[in-house]
Parts: structure tokens; C-alpha cells; sequence
């Protein structure tokens, strides 16, 4: 069983790296939203250190709030089911909202956070997320706004994890293979 004792594999991206693309994405968003004001979204628990790097550099008006959906529990794989435990407090009537995600990888978790939150009467919602893992999408879904393509690997740092492990890292590794098999 994969713990803290897991091989990691080599560093994809480091925290320079992670804000250099932070920084960048931060100007398209400040340009996509000029004069306007935006609710980010944080899906909680490994978009953290991704979210408090956008809202470093943005320069349009924000407001925060969270939400917790999942579709993984304590598995290496999404189990298609979603659950939401957290709600966001905030009206988000007429709002710009941008979700603030650490990873796109099945599609399945956005697509339906995505449909219950426009219930709420938002002007928009758009996706902001770190990591975008084309390799296992299910639907048709694509993020807004992308720090990285990356492949079929188990990631986890910079707030991704495996069983609550390895969010602290500041950079992006992966598991390595024989450690994801034994999961």
C-alpha cells in the first residue's frame, strides 16, 4: 500500500514552474474579466495551493468560497459516483464564478458541479485548473483555463494527494507505477 514511503517519480513541475503558468493564466483572466468582479471557487481539499497562487496575481476584483466534491474517497481511481459534502454559502446570482480545480481528469465531477451550480443563476462559470489530464476523460468536458497538460500518471503534490498523503510538496511528482498497482 502506497504511503509516505511510496516512490515518487521525478518532479513534473515545479513551484517556479507553477507560478510562472499561474501568473500567466492570471492575465487572461483579468483580461477575460476586466471591470467585472469574480467568485472563485476552490474545490476543496487539493485545489488550496493552486487557488491561493491565482488569487496572488490576479488584479480583478474576487471573492472566495469552497466546495467539496469528490468522485475518488480513498481510492486511485474515480468511482463515477459524485458526492458533494460542502456547499458554498455565497449567492452567486448574476456572479461570475470561476471554479478553481487541481486536476480534470475523468470530466465526471465538474460536469455535474457544474450543473447543480448553475441552478444558482450565475452569469458564468468557468473552470480554472492546474492540472488537465486528457488521458482518461469520460465526457466531453474541457476546462477554461489550464496550467497543464499532463499524462495517465497518479499525481499528487502541491495539494493533490493519495489518502490525504503528499498535498505538502511543493512541486508535482507522481507515484511510481509498481506503488499505484499495489493501491
Amino acid at each position: 500500500m502506497a504511503g509516505k514511503n511510496a516512490k515518487l517519480g521525478k518532479v513534473l513541475y515545479t513551484q517556479e514552474d507553477i507560478t510562472r503558468r499561474a501568473k500567466e493564466i492570471c492575465k487572461q483572466i483579468d483580461k477575460d474579466y476586466e471591470g467585472e468582479e469574480v467568485l472563485l471557487l476552490g474545490t476543496l481539499k487539493g485545489s488550496i495551493m493552486w487557488m491561493v497562487d491565482i488569487m496572488k496575481y490576479l488584479t480583478v476584483d474576487t471573492s472566495i468560497d469552497f466546495i467539496t466534491a469528490s468522485s475518488y474517497g480513498s481510492s486511485s481511481f474515480s468511482s463515477g459516483v459524485v458526492k458533494i459534502t460542502y456547499e458554498p454559502n455565497v449567492n452567486m446570482y448574476n456572479k461570475n464564478v470561476i471554479i478553481i480545480e487541481d486536476i480534470v481528469d475523468t470530466g465526471n465531477t465538474l460536469k455535474y458541479l457544474i450543473e447543480k451550480l448553475e441552478g444558482r443563476g450565475p452569469k458564468s462559470i468557468k473552470v480554472c485548473s492546474m492540472l488537465n489530464k486528457e488521458a482518461r476523460r469520460k465526457t466531453d468536458f474541457k476546462a477554461d483555463y489550464v496550467g497543464f497538460e499532463i499524462d495517465d500518471l497518479f499525481v499528487v503534490g502541491y495539494g493533490l494527494d493519495f489518502d490525504q498523503k503528499y498535498r505538502d510538496l511543493p512541486y508535482i511528482s507522481y507515484l511510481d507505477a509498481e506503488d499505484v498497482e499495489k493501491l
